[in-house]
């Protein structure tokens, strides 16, 4: 039987080189040579400011709600469908989340629902670029603009995509990327700040840096350093950074080999699966093949067809459960209605993708998937 993974962590082989060079020279801690390499590439892939890079994606997103500076009662908007740590981020600040629902089409917010929330607690609103795909980034900035919110980017999955040409994380005022072992390039645990708005860029070093001034020291600016702001030990390490940089260097050549496989998926399952159940990419969007998924007719549907690809070797699982649903919230959100959301969520099927997956691989779930449905 057929052993077909749902994700295999990306390993290019040169990374031991560099893990290596973090050996010969014995620093481990972070914001080393290699972490410098990385924010320097980061920042010319994006046009960002200010790359920060960071333990995970999780601590990106602190830090913007920490930049944000989120006060209790403070209002964030975000959609539900997203990983937990989107909203755990403000909610740690004690900020009230307020959940917008998504677009049947791309799954992210729905930026024709989002003025409609906003209030006059209203601080923030949160993006989160599903798939690498694009919000409608030029609405949703209109409105914050009018409104004078803050705009962040989650983007954990969307490095290397574009959205009018313009690279995702460098549209809003911040933006978090993911380097987690699912992520098409990947040192198992860690992630990025992009910081777009330069009032911003100073901060968030002090943030970084446990909330000290020690990038004022390290200059020559103050003779100590001290506690100025609330901060943490957001830091990725050194070891971290040596994994990542080379895959960072060689991440177009890697999103294009994933581009291949997601348009071959397209391919044979648009034969007997309907378009609007498949993917949609704007055409002024350019994404990097982070995954690829199907809608299921119904829920039901959907556990039968995972019960039927895993009985064939193939890994194919849901997505996120809506967060305003969950345990945590011991049902503060009971009266909120979020239909595409909930029914997108329930319906929702992800196949395997990773860079080096073989055609006949793609061909074999595939042939299965349509086993299903045609029997």
């Amino acid at each position: 039987m057929n052993k077909i993974p749902f994700n295999k962590p990306l390993i290019l082989g040169s990374e031991s080189e560099y893990l290596k060079q973090v050996f010969d020279h014995d620093q481990f801690s972070g914001n080393g040579y290699f972490s410098k390499k990385c924010n320097e590439l980061l920042e010319n892939k994006t046009g960002c400011r200010k790359a920060i890079m960071t333990s995970s994606c999780t601590d990106a997103l602190e830090m913007t709600a920490l930049l944000s500076d989120i006060q209790p009662g403070d209002e964030v908007i975000m959609p539900s469908f997203t990983f937990v740590t989107t909203a755990s981020a403000f909610e740690l600040r004690k900020a009230n989340i307020v959940w917008c629902d998504i677009r049947p089409d791309t799954k992210n917010i729905d930026e024709n629902k989002i003025e409609e929330l906003i209030t006059s607690r209203t601080k923030a609103v949160v993006v989160v670029h599903y798939g690498g795909v694009g919000c409608e980034m030029d609405k949703i900035s209109e409105i914050c603009k009018k409104h004078r919110l803050i705009i962040i980017e989650d983007d954990a999955q969307g490095i290397d995509c574009s959205y009018k040409g313009k690279p995702l994380g460098s549209i809003g005022d911040m933006a978090a990327v993911s380097f987690h072992e699912t992520k098409n390039i990947q040192c198992g645990e860690g992630g990025a700040l992009l910081v777009n708005n330069p009032c911003l860029v100073e901060k968030a070093e002090f943030i970084r840096d446990k909330g000290t001034n020690r990038i004022h020291f390290n200059k020559g600016i103050v003779d100590k350093y001290t506690w100025i702001e609330l901060g943490s030990s957001f830091l990725m390490s050194e070891l971290q950074a040596a994994f990542l940089y080379p895959q960072l260097q060689r991440s177009v050549e890697v999103n294009k080999n994933r581009l291949i496989s997601w348009e071959l998926y397209y391919s044979l399952l648009s034969e007997f699966i309907s378009q609007q159940n498949l993917p949609v990419v704007p055409e002024y969007c350019t994404h990097n093949a982070h995954m690829f998924y199907m809608i299921c007719r119904s829920n039901d549907e959907r556990t039968r067809l995972i019960d039927h690809c895993s009985n064939n070797g193939i890994g194919a699982i849901f997505h996120y459960v809506p967060l305003h649903k969950a345990p945590y919230w011991k049902g503060k959100y009971d009266g909120v209605n979020l239909e595409v959301t909930d029914e997108i969520s329930s319906r929702l099927l992800r196949l395997p993708m990773f860079y080096g997956i073989t055609a006949d691989d793609i061909r074999y779930v595939c042939s299965k998937i349509k086993q299903f449905y045609k029997g």
